[in-house]
């Protein structure tokens, strides 16, 4: 049996009736990244010594908790004490926190395999901007596996860990999701804490799970939830057990289809799987509704003031001073600028230029309060939406995995492809992808599911109905 291919739920299953052991289980996985992840270029940084280590003491306690024994994936922006988090940037190249994350913390004996390759500081939609190195797409090894959380999710399509965490700051869980043909779900902003997640934009960010199945993206939330004291911005409301809103009919279930996502330019094969899906949810006894986001044309520049004004303000912090990278120079302005120059890449530098030009003299009215009264109007869109439907259906992505380096030149054209995924941020609200099909390249095309606020419950049903009745979830590329 190979075990590396387990889904969460069944290798649970495994390690509970003493069919494997934690050490099996760790081995397996462990022996596939070696085997595959030269193609794949998942991991900044494998954790073999430590991850072997945690399985063998599993095999001497009680599996506690449903994450016990099981090997996981983390992204690289989520602080792992004693281990490094680089962001992967440059400057953060041999960063190694001193105290760990709350959602990794929440992981209680869990298995770490590794910190996955992003966009430097979650900043982009391929993982192309990397400082280190370009994750490929494990379904053809030219194309980008999308971003920033490009390689949790080729390293769950390529089954190089059992699950995996990302954070999604406009799409970077979903939007890698759906290139990778895997389970990427944002909760709701509050629902997760963000202690020890490395700052991108902080209204925006949300921690997330990467999956092989719906019902593992629940059993992950259910660990990972709650109000948390040591971030402000976590909600305490109740944390509801995902896995068992999962079961039921969908009959008399409310699904809108905004107009506005169905645009010109989304690939034809895209559109098709889309409208396949939609007729699968009726025929479960959905009904479909039509209904419209009108200001979600606005969406990406309303996004990209906002992050980028966020992300200035976040960056400034890395100076050379207290940790980091240090470059001396003759004074401290000229140590600042010389770190920073070596330290940032150019999608980071653009961005922090971008966000200190919206915040500034003479310029924040007509560029940062524009974008917030904006989010404004989408949020109010999406509120209105809610008094008509239950959830939104949309596609995650206009196109299928593109080329690697087919948009690196065209930064405009990168920010499009999180187009459908953007609105969801800048609301606050959940989203889940889930597979839904293939173009004729053999590339996953990703299904969008929008809920209510604090109502994943409702996405997650959705979800996992549609995947018991289709096949898509159960494909895996041949590396």
């Amino acid at each position: 049996m190979e075990t590396y291919r387990l889904t969460l739920k069944d290798a649970r299953h495994l390690l509970y009736t003493k069919e494997i052991s934690p050490v099996e289980l760790a081995d397996a996985v462990f022996n596939r990244i070696d085997s595959v992840d030269k193609h794949v270029n998942a991991y900044v940084t494998v954790t073999r010594e430590a991850g072997t280590g945690t399985a063998k003491a599993t095999d001497f306690a009680a599996l506690g908790s449903q994450i016990s024994g099981i090997p996981v994936a983390i992204k690289d922006n989520i602080c792992t004490k004693g281990i490094k988090t680089t962001c992967s940037s440059r400057i953060l190249e041999n960063f190694v926190p001193p105290y760990e994350s709350t959602v990794t913390t929440r992981l209680s004996g869990y298995v770490l395999v590794g910190k996955t390759n992003l966009d430097e500081f979650a900043m982009g939609s391929s993982t192309e901007n990397s400082a280190f190195f370009t994750t490929k797409n494990p379904w053809a090894v030219d194309r980008a596996p999308g971003g920033s959380s490009g390689g949790s999710a080729a390293a769950v399509a390529a089954d190089e860990c059992i699950a995996a965490l990302g954070s999604d700051t406009g799409g970077s869980i979903r939007q890698p999701a759906s290139f990778c043909g895997v389970v990427g779900l944002k909760p709701t902003y509050g629902r997760v804490s963000r202690y020890g997640l490395v700052a991108f934009a902080s209204s925006l960010d949300q921690i997330g799970p990467l999956t092989k199945t719906v019902e593992d993206a629940a059993i992950l939330l259910n660990l990972i939830s709650g109000r948390d004291p040591l971030d402000s911005t976590s909600a305490p409301v109740d944390v509801p057990d995902f896995t068992q809103s999962l079961r039921g009919s969908l009959k008399g279930l409310k699904v809108g289809i905004p107009d506005e996502y169905f645009i010109e330019g989304m690939d034809k094969e895209v559109h098709e799987c889309i409208l396949k899906a939609i007729d699968e949810l009726r025929a479960q006894g959905a009904d479909i509704v039509k209904i419209n986001l009108p200001h979600t044309a606005y969406a990406v520049a309303a996004y990209y003031v906002l992050a980028t004004s966020e992300a200035s303000s976040n960056l400034a912090r890395y100076d050379g001073v207290k940790y980091g990278l240090r470059v001396d120079g003759n004074n401290l302005l000229d140590m600042y600028v010389k770190t920073r120059a070596a330290g940032f890449g150019k999608e980071v530098k653009r961005r922090i230029m971008l966000g200190s030009y919206a915040l500034s003299s003479g310029y924040y009215d007509a560029y940062y309060k524009k974008a917030q009264q904006v989010r404004t109007l989408i949020t109010r869109d999406f509120e209105e939406a809610f008094k008509k439907v239950d959830v939104i259906v949309t596609p995650t992505s206009p196109t299928t995995a593109f080329k690697i380096g087919e948009k690196a030149d065209n930064p405009l054209q990168m920010y499009l492809s999180d187009i459908f995924t953007i609105s969801v941020n800048l609301a606050g609200i959940p989203a889940i992808s889930i597979p839904c099909g293939f173009d004729s390249k053999g590339l996953p095309v990703g299904l969008q599911l929008i809920g209510r606020p604090f109502d994943e419950e409702t996405i997650l049903k959705a979800a996992y109905s549609y995947e018991r009745a289709t096949p898509w979830h159960t494909q895996r590329p041949s590396l």
